[in-house]
């Protein structure tokens, strides 16, 4: 009797044990602090960009394939105007592939470019995505080249304060621009790397896109 007693003794300071270090290891482990994200891409459907325009589709649908199913994806076409062509989950591969094919045919009359317009629709969603809890983010797929109606093209002068008015509400706001000529990129760095900073910030021209998708994927927290 005293031997059971004894070996059940220690069974149950074993068990005792166990179970306090198990509860310490359990106390110790951080919650992933996951942020879906809302990435709002501005995609230049121009005459002067159709050549490299299947290009950016295939890379847009890459970027999408990184994100998270909790994320949230609206896409932009810019060409002589600018308006919202999807909106909704990043994997949803087919209904994307129908409204760019759709919404970024060659139209010879579409020679502007209205990125102006185009990235004020993508900073109030980028506000409204925040309020709602997701992390926002832009992509602008183009060249950047300033054509047609000077009043929809790009204020590089008053980009920064456009941004900045975005991060009152956003902070965390992340931005890349991909495709475009490293002239036009220098210019982007010059303007908006004292706004967002290094690792929110990410440029690059077609033939370096891969390495800044990863940048880009960290920049989410990812």
């Amino acid at each position: 009797m005293n031997k059971r007693l004894i070996i059940l003794g220690i069974v149950i300071l074993i068990t005792s044990v166990i179970i306090k270090l198990v509860w310490s290891g359990l106390k110790s482990v951080k919650v992933d602090d996951f942020k879906p994200a809302a990435v709002m891409f501005v995609v230049d459907s121009s005459a002067s960009n159709q050549r490299e325009l299947p290009e950016q589709k295939k890379l847009l649908k890459q970027i999408c394939n990184l994100l998270d199913p909790e994320d949230k994806i609206k896409i932009i076409r810019v060409s002589e105007d600018a308006y919202l062509i999807y909106e909704g989950a990043p994997f949803n591969g087919s209904n994307i592939n129908k409204v760019m094919n759709a919404f970024t045919k060659y139209e010879a009359k579409d020679y502007g470019t209205a990125y102006g317009v185009g990235l004020k629709k993508a900073f109030n969603y980028a506000v409204e995505m925040k309020r709602n809890g997701y992390m926002p983010a832009v992509v602008v797929i183009g060249d950047l080249e300033n054509e047609g109606a000077t009043q929809k093209q790009i204020n590089w002068n008053t980009l920064p304060f456009d941004v900045k008015r975005v991060q009152k509400t956003a902070p965390d706001l992340a931005m890349m621009f991909l495709y475009a000529h490293p002239e036009k990129l220098d210019l982007v760095k010059e303007k908006l790397y004292p706004v967002l900073g290094e690792n929110k910030l990410i440029v690059s021209p077609k033939q370096n896109c891969d390495k800044a998708i990863r940048q880009f994927i960290h920049a989410l927290d990812r």
